[in-house]
């Protein structure tokens, strides 16, 4: 039992069937909570009474006032200006009377969200890049997450030469960690825990996390490496997915914090890690976590990503795994780059064979022991061969009579625990192989591979309902398991992964959310060698690489294409950056057909995929950019209706919001994106609303020309229909006339806006929606 509990939430968070939209937790929902909860109070630095020497001392003061007791956990300097600490609601609502307190808010809890991917996102070729692949090696990317496993081949730091002199950063010592495990590659290591215990009540101990930077669940380990693993040929998971192991930026530099405990991640302690970052020196960070969507000054990782790109530093953030519902999303702020996680073009195809011939293609276990390979056996329904015939049906564990499985296949329905765990169950009870199969209240037809206990094929519940069917049509129902390997050039790929979260974006539907897609299923990266493939706590298999799947995995891909522009363009704006990634985005494929959606088959819209599925290569030249500076971001959260305290509580500035007011407003907002809501109007009266863009060209002289794609319900018009640019840098603007009449509320429908000079190619989604 010795990581039990840790275990168990581990793959919970890893397991899409499991991984639903993020939900934070309250106090109330702990067992045992303390009355206590932690908050991080925002101190307005200009008002410190002269009488104290330092801001500490008044941190103190003020502290002390409200408690006796209390303790100041960690105190900001970057990111905000203040301290966290554990107090009662009374005491909170004390402090915020305090003069120079601006913002007492309570701490959020959040939960954590390759050897065919760079091939598959062009990189095969790197001709592009090689301008700027010695630049490459200078810039760091900081992961906040579990840690790292640096042991691991990934961080090999062969070819690589000095640390850069700009890098501050450190390797904290700690059990099994030490300074000497860090090199070349693995620049830095952290870790960040008392926001964690202090939520918690639990102390950190050998018996189930250590308290150093070193990664034993794998988490940090698989998205750091994705990022910007070295090169290990011959990386494989038990033989399958076989080939050369390499992160998006193989020659950048790693630095990892660790945030996120076996109870999860907390604001308090990833504003201490994101402070810690900008001080050391890091060029882009990577946050593979996220809970529900919430306004941004009572967002911990939005406000310590803004301070981030205020600094210049990109901030990749996955998307969720709330997916299919709308409006699932996380990390909606504009400053993130937002990742949703598509299929790439491998799989792992197998298939069952009943007695009656017929045959049911699906997905193999990644299985490592020897396959049934055509042999025939009797096959058995969960649901039957228990005396919980529900908790049977599921596979739970100790639901499954031996004597009614031994030696058989077992049918196992998806949900209420992992995957991988229903194998282990159907191999305690004695059974021989397993059939996944999707469950009626899951609405997913995705199909995804683990590396389980027994040989296993996962169906969906057409597939599966019509073995049920032959199941019960005959007295001695029999079936084999044949599995096929590695397949390649699977098509059609990309797919939106079913877990991946959707739009629209619930805080502000003025901002299309999410940005882009990268792969984020069935992903094979570097692993911890603390505990096996499955996580669970028997799993005592030692694995280097593990595949897994959510938006964690398809996040850090965009972490290193980001770093991988970067090191081209160092000039570039973090907007800039996330610009170049979302206007050359594809959203057809070659044939022309839309990308679909894994949910139904049917093409997906920008809700699902943002602005298409990143194309690396291309975003290094495309040719216009829409740029936002600080000032953008500041007047967006004036234009956002935010209080002067709630601003500097995300911005840690002090704002007049009266000109941004008068001059500006969400639709000016300079995203490369369009998200145009209308109000359900029940006259069924026109409505128009206008959006200003300006473009900045970052190519050659050139004229490009406009084209609109066109909808039923709504009439798009662009003034000029054309923009001559005539040196580097130049910016112009342009205005998009929207006119639509009255549609029932939850209506949405979708154009495209492309501006083009011969060359490039620079797209825009547009989304309505009537509400």
């Amino acid at each position: 039992m010795k990581f039990f509990h840790f275990i168990i939430l581990f793959i919970m968070l890893m397991s899409i069937t499991t991984l639903s939209q993020c939900h934070v937790d309250n106090d109330h929902n702990l067992k045992h909570a303390p009355k206590k909860r932690t908050y991080i109070i925002h101190m307005d630095e200009s008002n410190k009474p002269t009488v104290f020497n330092d801001h500490l001392n008044w941190y103190e003061s003020s502290l002390k006032s409200v408690s006796d007791s209390a303790n100041m956990l960690y105190t900001y300097t970057d990111v905000i200006h203040g301290f966290s600490t554990r107090l009662s609601p009374k005491e909170a609502e004390q402090l915020k009377k305090q003069l120079g307190v601006v913002s007492v808010v309570p701490e959020i809890r959040y939960e954590l969200h390759t050897t065919g991917t760079p091939e598959f996102l062009g990189l095969g070729n790197t001709k592009a890049f090689l301008s700027g692949s010695d630049k490459l090696s200078n810039l760091v990317i900081g992961v906040l997450d579990t840690g790292a496993w640096p042991e691991s081949q990934s961080y090999h730091d062969e070819g690589l030469g000095p640390i850069p002199s700009s890098w501050k950063g450190k390797c904290e010592v700690g059990p099994s960690f030490n300074s000497s495990s860090c090199n070349k590659k693995l620049v830095g290591a952290r870790f960040f825990y008392r926001g964690y215990e202090e939520r918690t009540g639990r102390r950190l101990d050998k018996n189930s996390d250590s308290k150093s930077p070193r990664d034993e669940g794998g988490h940090g380990t698989h998205t750091s490496t994705t990022a910007a693993g070295s090169p290990v040929s011959g990386a494989n998971l038990f033989g399958y997915a076989s080939g050369t192991a390499s992160g998006m930026a193989p020659t950048a530099r790693v630095a990892a914090y660790k945030v996120c405990w076996n109870g999860g991640c907390y604001g308090s302690d990833v504003i201490a890690a994101v402070d810690k970052a900008i001080q050391d020196g890091v060029h882009v960070l990577s946050m593979s976590f996220g809970g529900v969507a919430r306004e941004y000054y009572a967002d911990s990782v939005a406000i310590a990503a803004f301070a981030a790109t205020a600094r210049g530093i990109v901030v990749s953030a996955s998307a969720g795994n709330g997916g299919p519902w709308s409006q699932s999303l996380s990390n909606v702020a504009p400053w993130f780059i937002t990742v949703g996680a598509s299929t790439i073009d491998r799989d792992f195809p197998g298939y069952v064979r009943v007695g009656n011939g017929k045959l049911f293609e699906g997905i193999s276990s990644l299985y490592p022991g020897k396959p049934l390979q055509g042999e025939w056996i009797l096959i058995v329904d969960g649901y039957n061969a228990s005396e919980k015939t529900e908790d049977g049906a599921y596979c739970l564990p100790g639901s499954l009579v031996p004597e009614k499985v031994a030696g058989k296949i077992v049918i196992c329905n998806r949900g209420r625990n992992t995957r991988a765990q229903k194998s282990l169950v159907v191999e305690d009870s004695g059974g021989a192989a397993m059939i996944f199969v999707n469950d009626r209240r899951s609405y997913k037809e995705e199909l995804v591979t683990d590396a389980d206990f027994v040989p296993t094929i996962a169906l969906s519940l057409k597939k599966g309902d019509a073995i049920r069917s032959y199941l019960n049509s005959v007295a001695n129902p029999i079936a084999t398991i044949v599995v096929e390997g590695t397949k390649l050039a699977v098509q059609p790929s990309p797919v939106v992964a079913t877990f991946s979260s959707r739009g629209p974006n619930s805080v502000t539907p003025e901002v299309l959310k999410p940005d882009v897609l990268a792969p984020g299923v069935n992903i094979l990266a570097a692993w911890t060698g603390k505990v096996g493939p499955t996580g669970l706590y028997r799993d005592t298999r030692q694995v280097s690489f593990n595949i897994i799947s959510g938006t964690s995995m398809s996040c850090p891909h965009v972490t290193g294409l980001a770093a991988l522009i970067k090191s081209v363009h160092p000039e570039w704006s973090p907007a800039a950056i996330k610009s170049a990634l979302m206007t050359t985005a594809y959203w057809t494929y070659k044939n022309g057909e839309t990308i679909q959606d894994a949910v139904t088959g049917n093409p997906a819209t920008p809700f699902e995929y943002g602005a298409g599925h990143v194309d690396p290569v291309a975003a290094l030249d495309p040719g216009l950019v829409y740029d936002l500076t600080l000032q953008d971001y500041i007047w967006f959260l004036c234009v956002s209706d935010y209080t002067t305290e709630q601003i500097k509580t995300v911005t840690n500035r002090n704002v007049n919001c009266k000109y941004a007011k008068r001059k500006y407003s969400l639709q000016n907002f300079n995203y490369p994106s369009f998200a145009v809501p209308f109000e359900y109007s029940t006259d069924n009266a026109s409505i128009t609303v206008k959006y200003t863009r300006i473009l900045t060209n970052v190519g050659a002289p050139a004229t490009y020309k406009v084209v609109v794609s066109q909808v039923e319900s709504a009439k798009i018009s662009v003034n000029p229909e054309s923009l001559t640019f005539v040196e580097a840098n130049q910016k112009l603007a342009y205005t998009v006339t929207f006119a639509a009449g009255s549609k029932p509320s939850s209506t949405s429908q979708f154009a495209r806006l492309e501006w083009s000079d011969g060359k490039h190619i620079v797209g825009s989604p547009i989304a309505f929606t009537w509400s």
